[in-house]
């Protein structure tokens, strides 16, 4: 509920390992009646690297202390209050100190973690409609699937037949082939086909069929279709993916659900890639016990 200010917010936080060994950061956003980050923490090993609190709720700022071990143990400094306060560290401090390395290399670990991250939550009302060229990489929303099949089809034979036969166990019917066409108007088109001499466009597709491809298309193609920022920092032959999607099992049937799974943690298993997602109490039934697999239960 809302305090005497009529403020709302929440609290959220993550666990990131790396050769910092486990760094925690958590936070308190306030949600209303403003956007806001009202408090940070980041710490390893027990001990706290940088904290932040709001102090005057007049202020477009939060007041922040990280660690630093050297004449002054601690530094203190304003912190705009719509940031992450880590992702600034970088910015504010030297690494003259022992204490400030150890802040930078924590920071570091977060923030490339947190970077190397997809939000994926397919609209299918937004993917029936043809699209025009771009990039060719897909955004959190899916709406331009059919621009990146039309990118990606002719790339690697390999991983397209993957697809196909994903969408062929995902969806009605016989599906024998993807293909995406450029029209006249300059936009793209994608089909279904369906055997010699037929096809369906995939805007005709059902809404849990589109969700359940656009998916199969975010784990088996990788990080280089989709909108997000690569970690320079990190070896290219190292760097890993962390998809989240709120609702996985929205509008898809038990078979989809399952297929899906089944199909994450085989990609999940190279180590490149992870699927953090929320699920209804009937998928993660069915998927307690299952490899690869872990259930997490939210419940208050």
């Amino acid at each position: 509920g809302a305090d005497a200010q009529g403020r709302r917010g929440f609290r959220l936080g993550c666990t990131v390992q790396g050769p910092a060994g486990p760094v925690r950061l958590d936070l308190a956003v306030q949600a209303e009646p403003t956007l806001r980050v009202v408090g940070e923490r980041l710490s390893d090993g027990g001990e706290t690297l940088l904290s932040t609190a709001l102090r005057d709720p007049g202020r477009s700022a939060v007041q922040a202390a990280w660690y630093t071990a050297g004449a002054v143990p601690v530094t203190r400094a304003p912190f705009p209050d719509d940031r992450l306060g880590t992702a600034l560290l970088p910015l504010r401090v030297a690494g003259t100190t022992d204490g400030e390395l150890r802040v930078l290399a924590a920071a570091e670990q977060v923030v490339v973690a947190l970077r190397s991250a997809f939000v994926c939550d397919p609209q299918p009302r937004r993917m029936r409609a043809t699209v025009p060229v771009g990039e060719g990489r897909l955004t959190s929303s899916c709406d331009n699937l059919a621009e990146v099949l039309y990118r990606t089809r002719s790339q690697c034979a390999q991983r397209h037949a993957r697809l196909v036969a994903s969408a062929h166990t995902g969806c009605a019917g016989e599906v024998t082939g993807l293909t995406a066409e450029l029209l006249g108007d300059g936009t793209v088109q994608a089909r279904t086909e369906r055997g010699p001499g037929y096809s369906t466009p995939l805007g005709r597709l059902g809404d849990g069929e589109l969700r359940y491809l656009a998916f199969a298309l975010v784990l088996q193609a990788g990080p280089h279709v989709l909108v997000v920022d690569p970690a320079a920092e990190v070896p290219s032959a190292m760097q890993s993916l962390t998809l989240l999607a709120d609702g996985l099992d929205r509008s898809l049937d038990t078979r989809q659900t399952g297929e899906l799974l089944a199909l994450a943690a085989s990609i999940c298993a190279a180590g490149h890639m992870r699927l953090l997602a929320t699920v209804t109490e009937a998928t993660a039934a069915a998927a307690r016990g299952a490899g690869g697999v872990t259930v997490v239960d939210l419940a208050p």
